[in-house]
């Protein structure tokens, strides 16, 4: 049987992630409920009306729909940053929203980002700040899965979305894979030639990228 999900009032400035304390209007940090969902939760379903934008501060969700042959479709893969926020402007959620890890997430309501991003024009600029910088995620992301060889692919995603050429991977291996676009075997074998030739350490989790000399 699944946890269930524990929800607490998050209240005050200091119970929210640094990231939202800088990017939201300062009326909207009270309305803001901090969620704890075990693996497998559903954060919200395609069709229902938006009620509530999620930011993932700790553990893995996934946006999804079915595809054409039954199969899962991932659409996006957060561990770190907002989903749903697409739906500030539509009337219904395009997709499902599922947690892949025991995850700890900041839950925003819909109507109250939409009153604040209309009547507070610099957090307005921060918002659409915070989406370009996502656009260039996106964009990375893209010539990294145009890559041919799984190694670089490894490399490309340290050096450009590691922190200090660290990269957490909370979900696994199985669950980078799929963001790589590659099978687990595949990735197995990239990942062990790296640390063969001294590219790369693994460390409780995370990938270390270790550069040339």
């Amino acid at each position: 049987m699944k946890a269930p999900t524990t929800e607490t009032p998050v209240g005050a400035v200091p119970g929210l992630p640094p990231d939202l304390v800088a990017l939201l209007s300062p009326a909207l940090h009270p309305l803001c409920s901090a969620l704890d969902p075990a693996r497998g939760t559903r954060l919200f379903a395609t069709g229902a009306r938006p009620a509530h934008l999620f930011f993932i501060e700790r553990g893995e969700a996934v946006l999804e729909r079915p595809g054409l042959h039954g199969e899962v479709v991932v659409l996006q893969r957060t561990r770190r940053g907002f989903i749903g926020e697409a739906s500030l402007q539509f009337e219904r959620y395009h997709c499902d929203a599922r947690v892949l890890t025991d995850a700890h997430i900041t839950r925003l309501p819909v109507p109250a980002v939409r009153a604040a991003l209309a009547s507070d024009p610099a957090f307005a600029s921060r918002w659409i700040g915070m989406l370009n910088r996502e656009v260039r995620r996106l964009r990375l992301q893209c010539e990294r899965l145009a890559l041919h060889r799984v190694q670089d692919r490894v490399l490309h995603l340290l050096a450009t979305e590691g922190e200090a050429g660290c990269y957490p991977v909370p979900g696994g291996l199985k669950s980078l894979a799929a963001e790589l676009g590659v099978t687990h075997e595949a990735l197995y074998r990239a990942l062990a030639a790296l640390e063969q030739a001294g590219r790369l350490k693994r460390e409780d989790g995370v990938l270390r990228w270790v550069p040339l000399a």
